[in-house]
């Protein structure tokens, strides 16, 4: 593979120290909504405990939490599209606090429940929204890489669950554990309303001319007609889930009541998980900035990986799986993350500036979709085969099976509308007057 040469683009922010700023409270923001979304990873038994659940009502939490940030997907894409970053960021961060401390006062199920919808609503506001902002203030060509940096400090986020919410779970109750940690999103909301900023001076977007029910479905179709935005959705789809459903719920109990872990033992797995997560962002991050059609090879082969270990620890014969192996499967895990990030990279070329926020709207949709399913099967097949891991987590290889058939399905059609736009872009260059 040939290394891809770095272009200047025309009209591309500078980036700078000054973008690097701004861009970080954006991260921060994205930071602390997964610090939200994941701490019920750590607290799946506290919680069963606390609302005396079974199973499949444990993995609703999560469940609906995801059924809103996925169907907010789009919704949110245009959102960006139409009112610029900041406006949508500071919804997103007044909900998933709300949400947060809704989560830690209440008194039952359903509050508890209402409250993780709430935080599920303002947590997808955010991503997207820091991807826009990424490309208002960064050159095209540090797309790949300012991507799987915001997803690793994402990953931080869960680092920060695992660590420092699980152990003020044990010390200090539940109720000040949630409550204590809704003071973070109080904190990025005052910075993000002082000094974020949606683009540089010199390179504001055209304002928008279109609205109504009309412009909306025409923005939807034509993201979606592209093959790179329905690859990019797939790629999405097949590679994060695993991941995402180990950490943000099933991990701990599995790790504890299947493997006969310690509590603290499968802690250090999980933190294993997220710093794997972080290490391999940064090297995906390089290859693919360098190297594009390294994308669907990383994309594949993540999944092959996945899978092959997950079967190798739920097909262990003779009991739990020896301790390396659960390493090995929790480091490879790790990849799932940095592999979905991937699925941006082929629907943003695909899309003009003014498609970016949905079309990224879609490719996110899909990897939170195929979690929440399989958080759902998981939790059912739990209950109904008196918690046999080995049945419930099989379900994950039927998601994989079907992402990967559409990816080899789209990929062929994708490089040749690259290579269209490629030809289109050198012709156009050759007419432009200097």
């Amino acid at each position: 593979m040939s290394a891809t040469p770095a272009v200047s683009l025309p009209g591309d922010p500078p980036g700078g120290r000054r973008a690097a700023a701004v861009w970080g409270i954006g991260v921060a923001v994205y930071f602390v909504a997964v610090i939200f979304r994941t701490s019920l990873g750590v607290a799946g038994l506290d919680a069963a405990d606390r609302f005396g659940v079974n199973a499949s009502a444990l993995s609703t939490f999560s469940i609906l939490q995801l059924l809103v940030y996925a169907g907010m997907q789009i919704p949110v894409g245009l959102m960006v599209d139409r009112m610029g970053t900041k406006k949508v960021l500071t919804i997103g961060v007044v909900l998933f606090t709300v949400g947060q401390l809704g989560f830690a006062l209440s008194p039952t199920y359903g509050t508890a429940l209402a409250s993780r919808a709430l935080l599920g609503c303002g947590d997808a506001m955010t991503f997207i929204s820091v991807l826009r902002l990424g490309s208002r203030w960064f050159p095209a060509r540090r797309g790949p890489l300012i991507g799987q940096v915001a997803a690793l400090f994402g990953m931080a986020g869960n680092l920060v669950s695992t660590l420092v919410i699980a152990r003020m779970l044990h010390g200090m109750g539940w109720t000040a554990t949630f409550a204590g940690s809704a003071a973070a999103g109080v904190l990025v909301l005052v910075l993000l309303s002082l000094f974020l900023s949606d683009h540089p001076e010199g390179h504001e977007p055209p304002p928008a001319r279109h609205a109504g029910p009309a412009f909306v479905r025409k923005q939807i179709a034509e993201s979606w007609r592209e093959p790179g935005t329905r690859l990019g959705m797939w790629v999405h789809f097949t590679t994060q889930f695993p991941g995402m459903v180990f950490l943000l719920l099933w991990g701990m109990p599995f790790l504890v009541e299947s493997q006969g872990l310690s509590r603290e033992a499968a802690g250090g797995l999980l933190t294993l998980v997220v710093l794997s997560n972080m290490l391999v962002g940064l090297v995906y991050g390089q290859v693919i900035a360098r190297h594009h059609a390294a994308r669907v090879p990383l994309a594949l082969g993540t999944v092959g990986a996945t899978a092959t270990l997950w079967a190798a620890t739920i097909a262990y014969p003779g009991g739990p799986a020896p301790l390396w192996l659960l390493i090995t499967l929790c480091a490879v895990l790790g990849a799932c993350g940095p592999a979905s990030m991937i699925g941006f990279d082929f629907a943003r070329p695909a899309n003009p500036p003014e498609r970016q926020g949905t079309a990224s709207g879609i490719v996110n949709m899909g990897g939170f979709v195929a979690s929440m399913t399989t958080l759902l099967a998981v939790g059912v097949l739990l209950d109904a085969t008196g918690d046999n891991y080995r049945i419930a987590f099989s379900s994950v290889f039927v998601l994989e099976a079907l992402g990967v058939a559409q990816i080899l399905r789209l990929r062929g059609r994708t490089a040749r509308r690259e290579r269209e736009r490629l030809v289109a872009s050198r012709v156009e260059a050759v007419h432009v007057p200097a």
